[in-house]
């Protein structure tokens, strides 16, 4: 098993604590600060809320905030919807392309059972 495969495992092991503990229903940032407590107990490094600039031809347009970043590798958004939908896989392929980060998570917590989805940035640079 690579780091990457070892680290989402982990990952994933922490939000099935949280979705088998407190089930559907609640808003994301409910989940959010659960899922940080089970990343801490695990001794996983973290980071919440962690903004990028996003830029156009070079030009900064604005800002997006990503709910957690893993060892300065792996970005997770979390949502908390019925299902999941095309959409919400973009928007993480985008963070990835913005962060320059291989693989994403998309963890949703709002379906009966934990819906997780590992993406990767095919567009990845990796810096010397």
């Amino acid at each position: 098993m690579n780091d990457f495969e070892e680290l989402t495992y982990l990952i994933n092991g922490c939000a099935m604590r949280v979705h088998n503990t407190l089930g559907n229903g609640f808003q994301e940032v409910i989940y959010q600060r659960c899922l940080s407590i089970e990343l801490d107990k695990s001794g996983i490094e973290h980071k919440r809320e962690i903004e990028q600039k996003i830029y156009y031809n070079d030009v900064e347009v604005g800002t997006r905030r990503v709910d957690f970043i893993i060892k300065d590798k792996i970005i997770i958004e979390l949502k908390a919807l019925s299902n999941l939908e095309d959409i919400h896989i973009a928007q993480i392929k985008n963070y990835l392309v913005a962060y320059n980060l291989p693989i994403g998570l998309l963890i949703n917590f709002g379906a009966r059972s934990l819906q997780f989805k590992k993406i990767y940035n095919n567009k990845f640079i990796q810096k010397s």
